[in-house]
């Protein structure tokens, strides 16, 4: 039996390899990126370009889009030549960017009215886990749609749940990110300390990481950012939508989150002294300058 066709819209840092996972699988793909030099190795290795998220949509019976802000999702999604003008009725929709829970409701909502399927299936592991195809997947939609996708997402990922409804998903991410972003402070804290207090802090990872205070940040980021490794598994300036995000529905739901707020201040810092592209261990930068 033929494999369904699958459209996938953002092939940058992670959606690169999760393509490749895909196309690898045996699935016919059609791949559009805003800049086409990044699709470059799919399409050697027998995916098809097309120019437009459009055009890409044309046919497929699955859609996947991982691009970069909510703004980005709205337009691919919603533009007058986007994937809702061009998806045919019975297809399925996978936002796998980290966005807005509302939007993501939104996206639902516009393609339930067309026949079609949606899913908010955003993504935690990094470049890493897109590469290794051992992502943690968070869900938001039916149950239906969700056993569909099961097996295009057994091909990405490790760690597959379904949340709840629309938006699910999206909201599961936020919680995801608010652990991370406190946990960042924390580890780029304790290495600063580690140097200023004289110790060898890749020895002092050897004692501490298999502890209490062990995470997967700490032991695959804290490395990265010893060695002046700043290359992003995942963008600053991603890092920051997503607190903003997390903050805004938080505030929406009356819920203060201080330890989040400190963080997004310090990552706005380090934007600001032109590390919006580094990876999130460039923290490490606010610290030691040195770094």
């Amino acid at each position: 039996m033929s494999k369904e066709t699958i459209a996938f819209i953002g092939t940058g840092v992670m959606g690169k390899s999760m393509a490749g996972h895909l196309l690898n699988a045996g699935f016919p793909i059609q791949v559009y990126n805003r800049t086409k030099s990044k699709t470059e190795d799919l399409v050697a290795s027998g995916a098809t370009w097309c120019g437009t998220p459009g055009a890409a949509s044309k046919g497929a019976d699955i859609i996947i889009t991982i691009v970069g802000f909510p703004k980005d999702v709205e337009e691919v999604y919603l533009a007058e030549d986007g994937i809702l003008a061009n998806a045919q009725s019975g297809c399925l929709l996978i936002d796998m960017t980290t966005s807005s829970p509302a939007l993501a409701k939104k996206i639902a909502d516009a393609a339930k009215e067309k026949g079609i399927g949606s899913l908010d299936a955003p993504v935690s592991g990094g470049d890493l886990g897109a590469k290794e195809a051992r992502l943690s997947i968070m869900v938001g939609g039916s149950q239906d749609n969700f056993n569909r996708a099961l097996p295009i997402f057994e091909i990405i990922g490790k760690n597959i749940q379904l949340q709840g409804e629309a938006g699910a998903g999206q909201f599961t991410k936020m919680c995801n990110q608010i652990a991370i972003a406190a946990g960042m402070v924390g580890i780029t804290e304790a290495m600063a300390y580690a140097k200023q207090s004289g110790l060898d802090p890749f020895q002092v990872l050897k004692s501490i990481e298999t502890g209490a205070a062990g995470s997967w940040s700490l032991s695959n980021l804290s490395p990265r950012a010893l060695k002046g490794d700043f290359a992003p598994g995942f963008y600053v300036k991603h890092f920051i939508k997503d607190m903003r995000i997390a903050i805004e529905s938080a505030d929406e739901m009356g819920l203060e989150l201080p330890g989040l707020k400190l963080a997004k201040t310090l990552y706005d810092k380090l934007a600001a002294q032109g590390g919006e592209n580094d990876g999130t261990q460039s923290l490490l930068k606010i610290y030691d300058p040195e770094a």
